[in-house]
């Protein structure tokens, strides 16, 4: 496969770099359907289940490019052994967390630690391959990445079912241990030749704003929408989004370079990234609280059930990139967006009784949407601003898929539970034997999804879990019905923005990113590492 009398360290290094990506691509999906186990186990609202999540996707896409960034300017080896140190560390913190204020500030530690050694991992291997191996060993790397994304949910349900919801995040400790001893000791260090520069006050400015979006969308279910807490985080963080558009506009080594945007093949890749990463995190929160809380399935029969979906994705994203090489991007991506926000509508039919069987061929129809989508995005993207800006394109692109993440599950999240709360407040209301009082507390905990129908008495159990499952179902429609409009939106942005005909002819040119230097370049990353 490999030649050269450094065989055996350039396979060594590749495994460890692969071993790595695994782990942290593995905590994307992993942790979901451990969540109703959490939630008993903890006490967790609907709201902290968000941000177990969220914490960790939301330092992730916050840390990304600065990551990248400190890699090449501090030494690639030395921030991917760091990185994998802190996540290891934070995987073992979630595992002895006893409390989810605990178990949400280890997630955001785990996400730092991903962004310090995500960006490592390409960055490494593309100095230690020559140009005529690299392509297979990239290859490679963007396959485990894609064998975790299948995995998760389903080793994670094995792991649940079999110890507990801990060792979903206990098991990272020994593989972060075995990567460190491996890559401390075959790993070469290497840096950029490019001066690098760290953009602190985008960093700042762009993070502040995120958080407290996300903060405004996930507690608004606690304190509503009208709130000054929540009016004012959300006041605040359009004003520091501007601050940021601003402050990147004029800064001589911007985090984001804003002059990519005018590029509409970009800007349109961007906005179906978003797109497509809060469709996708959407389907996973809410379809394993459906099929756990609803169904009563187990956590491995939940996880074994979304294999035809992952699979799929598997199977059609690289189709959807040799098709893309020869038609373009345009066809291939506007064909998967329209496939992905189909199926979140037909799940937005589905009732309490629904069969599995009617499920798993729309779960097809969503991993073809989501393949279809992700590498001709990706191609799409890279041809846009050329190849010497591959890297920093790439990475924006990454930055916004995990963005669309962190809002997909902060506000379809909180459809969900705002509309379960008001349709639950209705139905109890018209049966007989229950107080006001008592129906307005069964009501706030079932918007939390704390809610156990066997603590009331037995003549009140059947007609008030009743209540809960319609409810639960009405707030699933409302939020599915709001990511396949996203979904669709994106197709049509797709067909009117993304160029048609061979590669090619989609590259536009160089933009001036950076001013006079020529700007910095981030980590390149796979179109499936990102989830």
């Amino acid at each position: 496969m490999f030649e050269g009398p450094n065989k055996r360290q350039k396979i060594l290094t590749l495994l460890t770099m692969c071993f790595a990506l695994f782990m942290a691509m593995l905590d994307n999906t992993v942790v979901n359907v451990a969540l109703p186990t959490i939630r008993v186990d903890l006490s967790a609202s609907v709201s902290d289940l968000q941000w177990i999540i969220d914490g960790y996707v939301l330092a992730f896409a916050s840390l990304l490019l600065t990551g990248g960034i400190l890699g090449d300017r501090y030494g690639r080896k030395r921030m991917f052994l760091s990185g994998l140190v802190v996540f290891t560390i934070a995987s073992l913190a979630c595992g002895f967390s006893a409390t989810t204020g605990q178990l949400i500030a280890a997630r955001a530690l785990q996400g730092v630690g991903a962004a310090l050694l995500m960006p490592g991992t390409l960055s490494i291997i593309t100095v230690t391959f020559p140009a005529q191996e690299r392509a297979k060993a990239i290859g490679i790397w963007a396959g485990v990445s894609a064998l975790a994304l299948a995995l998760g949910p389903t080793g994670g349900g094995w792991i649940v079912e079999n110890f507990n919801w801990q060792f979903v995040f206990f098991v990272n400790v020994p593989i972060g241990i075995v990567g460190f001893l491996i890559a401390l000791r075959v790993v070469k260090e290497s840096v950029s030749e490019q001066t690098r520069h760290l953009d602190i006050p985008g960093l700042a400015l762009g993070t502040s704003a995120l958080l407290l979006t996300t903060w405004g969308l996930i507690e608004s279910n606690q304190y509503g929408w009208s709130d000054p807490r929540i009016v004012t985080a959300l006041v605040v963080a359009a004003g520091l989004l501007a601050s940021f558009l601003w402050w990147e506009a004029r800064s001589s080594h911007p985090m984001m370079p804003l002059s990519f945007f005018r590029i509409p093949a970009f800007s349109a890749g961007n906005h179906v990234a978003f797109s497509i990463s809060l469709g996708m995190f959407g389907i996973f929160f809410f379809m394993t609280l459906y099929m756990q809380e609803i169904h009563g399935f187990s956590p491995l029969e939940a996880g074994v059930r979304f294999l035809p979906m992952t699979a799929t994705i598997i199977v059609a994203a690289p189709l959807a990139g040799r098709l893309a090489g020869r038609i373009g991007s345009r066809l291939p991506m506007t064909v998967g967006l329209t496939l992905a926000a189909t199926g979140l509508f037909l799940l937005s039919f589905l009732r309490a009784e629904t069969s599995y069987m009617v499920i798993w061929p729309v779960f097809l129809m969503l991993g073809f949407g989501m393949g279809f989508t992700m590498t001709p995005m990706t191609a799409a993207v890279m041809n846009s601003v050329g190849p010497q800006r591959a890297g920093l394109g790439s990475a924006m692109t990454n930055t916004s898929r995990e963005i669309g993440g962190v809002l997909g599950i902060a506000l379809l999240g909180t459809i969900l539970s705002t509309q379960l709360k008001s349709s639950m407040s209705g139905s109890l209301a018209e049966i007989p034997g229950l107080d006001g009082r008592t129906a307005d507390g069964i009501a706030a905990a079932a918007g939390h999804l704390q809610f156990d129908p066997h603590q009331l008495p037995a003549q009140l159990q059947a007609s008030v879990g009743q209540a809960f499952s319609d409810a639960f179902m009405s707030g699933f429609k409302l939020a599915l019905l709001f990511g396949a409009a996203v979904l669709a939106s994106a197709a049509i942005v797709a067909w009117k923005f993304i160029p048609h005909g061979a590669p090619a002819r989609e590259h536009q040119g160089e933009p001036r990113a950076d001013g006079p230097s020529g700007g910095d370049q981030g980590p390149e990353i796979s179109p499936v590492a990102a989830h």
